[in-house]
């Protein structure tokens, strides 16, 4: 019996901010570049105000929302359980979330009073993405926000990395697991940052528990969360966590395991100005690919594709045309 969507993720839900910036704006304010780092709202707010704002672009994010838009922009069937609040920016949240073909827990439903979460993505000319995160309402994100009939009826549950900075986050994470694996559900996670696996690898690799069915992460990721110092090692050290996993290697192309063989694949070529997004489209593209009838070959080949061409613009998604072109391309 075939399901209603392809792929069910969960994740913070937070309106991204994307703009430029210089190393010397980063030393200045103390900001760790090539890291996410969470703030407080004030903290946020003084660094936008030093900002030249009117260079920005605004759209819902959060790695996982991301990934989810993804697959709808490849031909796949998403839903996302997220959580915002009911201000200006929880009300474009959940209109953009639809107006990309995403269903959600956010459609016909009172919104809660708060803050909704914002992430300040500050790119510089290295194509370097350096991000500071101000939660807000999505910090107590919980099992509550879960839709438990369209997890159900799910081809994959797909698990954001950064749910595990928080005890409620850990335990939504390892609900939706459980109910996944009870369900015939396939689980697919992602890291997200090298910082989650660096700074909550105890509680990661409980949410990892006996395994998952697909992992996404990079080179360095994959190395501080197995422990090794080189990417042969760290990949077989995969195995046991992972039934098939991709590791992302920026612009050399990724490496797939798909259960049985590595399968490398080959980048494109292009000259990247803004990393941010890369990985989470990469899972989406991927994702789509292997709900849709291709290979993990094929569909190693598609994310590449799509990821080559994200880092080319600003911001972190392609736009629906894009999409329909590199498919048409393939």
């Amino acid at each position: 019996m075939s399901k209603k969507y392809n792929v069910f993720g969960i994740g913070n839900a937070l309106v991204d901010i994307v703009t430029e910036v210089n190393d010397q704006f980063l030393l200045e304010h103390n900001i760790e570049k090539g890291f996410m780092t969470l703030v407080d709202e004030e903290s946020q707010s003084r660094i936008s105000k030093a900002i030249n704002m009117n260079n920005s672009n605004m759209q819902c994010g959060g790695s996982a929302a991301n990934s989810i838009i993804a697959v709808a922009q490849f031909g796949g069937s998403s839903y996302y359980s997220c959580k915002v609040a009911n201000d200006e920016l929880g009300t474009f949240y959940r209109d953009d979330l639809k107006a990309n073909g995403v269903d959600s827990n956010l459609q016909g439903h009172a919104l809660e009073n708060g803050i909704t979460g914002k992430c300040l993505v500050m790119t510089t000319e290295d194509a370097s993405r350096t991000m500071n995160t101000f939660l807000g309402i999505t910090a107590d994100y919980s099992r509550a926000q879960i839709t438990e009939h369209a997890l159900k009826d799910s081809e994959y549950l797909y698990i954001e990395g950064y749910l595990v900075t928080s005890e409620n986050g850990q335990d939504a994470m390892r609900h939706s697991k459980k109910i996944a694996e009870e369900n015939g559900v396939k689980t697919a996670l992602t890291f997200s940052d090298p910082s989650m696996v660096k700074y909550f690898k105890e509680p990661m690799e409980s949410v990892v528990g006996s395994s998952v069915d697909l992992l996404f992460c990079n080179e360095e990721e994959a190395m501080l969360y197995t422990g090794k110092d080189n990417l042969l090692e760290a990949r077989d050290a995969l195995k046991k966590d992972a039934k098939r996993f991709v590791i992302t290697q920026g612009s050399n192309g990724a490496m797939i395991y798909d259960g049985d063989t590595f399968v490398d694949i080959e980048p494109y070529k292009v000259r990247a100005i803004d990393t941010n997004g890369a990985g989470d489209l990469f899972a989406g593209a991927f994702l789509a690919g292997i709900t849709n009838g291709r290979s993990f070959a094929d569909a190693g080949k598609l994310a590449s594709l799509a990821s080559s061409k994200v880092v080319t613009q600003f911001g972190p998604r392609l736009d629906l045309l894009q999409a329909k072109d590199i498919l048409h391309q393939l």
